[in-house]
């Protein structure tokens, strides 16, 4: 793809606030907008360009937040809109964009418009949402799955028909097929616009629209025992629809017609060769359809250059690439990896071509908390042993205070245990913490053109070495990330000079064109 002059969401760096665990702004032990708005200095010194927060709406928080009661409000535990504003602007004077969390998948069951939908069958809200009549001999209609491993569908006995969810019962699945429907969510992303927001990321984009015949899934033939029981089927027909692609377009067309380039992101867990469909044409599809696929690629040199190249061969022309290490959702990434590989993943994040997303707090190695089962709040952590996503949500450590800076009470879910990692401010001071590391990579990113926008090819994956390029305007970095515990040496440019490791403040040299790397050890050079 030819490289040319990008937007702002390709070139700069995103980052993940999950509201609840980032700061307490007023002592309840929850994170809020009071206390968003409180570090936004250490958002501006990572150099980020937008962040994105997790829901704030209004909600009965039965999955905290991802159950919407009111799109167009804020919920009275994180601020309100006045709050909200706040931040906007905070952030905004910083030259950072706020990208909202929007849930149009389902609602909260307390949502007006399903508390009508549900009181008959004759309300006009009742194709709001995704009923269907009891299968011939009883039971669910069909055999789809939500992610609580039971049927996607709950009976009303009241009106006696079932309705769609593919999470909790309390989230109901909202019909997309039904223009009025469209419309409302439309009219709640141009309220957020008007606020002045960046963009959205979209939830559960690509489950947006159901199989109109409602057709069992089928059988997933890479189901394994251990699995999750929702995965036994391949969802298409309870997901993926290829016409989902109109909604974003009326999506994309809502944002254009606001200043700055709003950005359209959507969360979609898809093989690189299928996520790319939801880019679409330049104009019409998602900007940044997540590519989560490092989640579950091994950290071996080798699968991830084919994953890379994959990827890269897959895109349609004029999409951009973006890469995610971690999030909400999913276990830490120095969980998954260990300690000693978190800042070689960090360079490699913050060096791939295409716009990268940190989750808080991996700018600080945070890995897993243990949380105790009297102490467990996510209501998925019920639903299998694994399935709890407490341990990836627990609070940022800013400092050696009580709490750890956090809150001034005990926080809605445990602190990581002292010194892993290190809090914020002790790693602060420290020029070879992983947090200074971060600062420097994002900095270097910000100024090279080469490694914002540049080209990427890649070198070679052995012995456990991952070596890449990039290359803009006649200027070329070359990437080398030792993903093994044991010391490498690499053949490099003679001329090539060594101007950052994860290891070192002064860079190891090149002799007699070959690189010496310590074990765990990352190196960006200039050729």
């Amino acid at each position: 793809m030819a490289v040319g002059t990008r937007p702002w969401w390709a070139t700069g760096v995103l980052y993940e606030v999950y509201l609840r665990s980032f700061q307490d702004g007023n002592g309840d032990g929850i994170g809020d907008l009071a206390g968003l708005s409180a570090r936004a200095d250490y958002l501006a010194a990572l150099g980020i360009r937008a962040v994105w927060i997790t829901p704030f709406q209004p909600s009965p928080m039965a999955d905290f937040g991802y159950d919407v009661a009111d799109y167009c409000d804020v919920d009275p535990r994180y601020g309100s809109l006045k709050t909200f504003d706040a931040v906007l602007d905070g952030l905004r004077r910083r030259g950072i964009g706020t990208i909202v969390d929007f849930v149009p998948h389902h609602t909260s069951d307390s949502h007006p418009w399903f508390r009508e939908a549900r009181s008959s069958r004759s309300s006009p809200r009742r194709d709001w949402y995704l009923w269907r009549d009891p299968a011939p001999g009883g039971g669910p209609p069909n055999n789809w799955l939500s992610q609580t491993d039971g049927p996607a569908w709950t009976l009303d006995p009241a009106t006696g028909q079932y309705y769609l969810h593919s999470f909790l019962p309390q989230q109901p699945s909202l019909n997309w097929r039904n223009p009025d429907v469209r419309r409302a969510l439309l009219d709640a992303m141009a309220f957020w616009l008007d606020r002045g927001v960046a963009g959205f990321r979209v939830d559960v984009l690509q489950g947006l629209l159901v199989d109109p015949g409602f057709r069992d899934d089928p059988p997933n033939p890479q189901w394994r025992e251990g699995d999750p029981g929702f995965m036994r089927l391949d969802a298409v027909n309870s997901s993926n629809q290829p016409d989902v692609l109109e909604i974003v377009a009326e999506m994309r067309a809502l944002l254009a017609a606001y200043p700055g380039d709003p950005v359209l992101i959507g969360e979609i867990y898809r093989p690189v060769e299928t996520l790319v469909a939801y880019c679409g044409t330049p104009e019409r599809g998602l900007q940044m359809p997540t590519n989560f696929n490092l989640f579950s690629t091994p950290w071996r040199a080798e699968a991830i250059l084919d994953l890379v190249a994959r990827y890269e061969a897959a895109l349609p022309a004029g999409a951009w690439p973006n890469w995610v290490l971690g999030n909400h959702d999913i276990g830490r990434i120095a969980t998954r990896i260990g300690r000693a590989q978190a800042a070689v993943a960090m360079l490699m994040l913050l060096t791939l071509r295409g716009t990268p997303t940190l989750y808080q707090g991996d700018e600080l190695g945070m890995e897993d908390v243990t949380v105790p089962p009297d102490r467990a709040r996510d209501p998925f952590a019920r639903f299998g042993a694994g399935r709890g996503r407490d341990p990836e949500r627990t609070p940022m450590p800013w400092d050696e205070g009580p709490q750890a800076g956090f809150s001034t009470q005990t926080p809605w879910l445990p602190l990581p245990p002292a010194g892993r990692p290190r809090p914020v401010a002790a790693q602060a001071r420290d020029p070879m913490s992983l947090l200074s590391l971060t600062r420097r990579l994002v900095a270097l990113r910000n100024r090279e053109p080469a490694l914002q926008q540049g080209s990427w090819t890649g070198i070679s994956a052995s012995g456990g070495v991952l070596v890449y390029d990039r290359h803009h305007a006649g200027r070329t970095f070359r990437v080398v990330l030792n993903l093994t515990a044991a010391p490498a040496r690499i053949d490099v440019s003679a001329d090539g000079r060594a101007v950052l490791s994860t290891h070192r403040i002064d860079p190891p040299g090149v002799s007699d064109g070959s690189l010496a790397l310590a074990p765990d050890e990352g190196v960006l050079l200039r050729l």
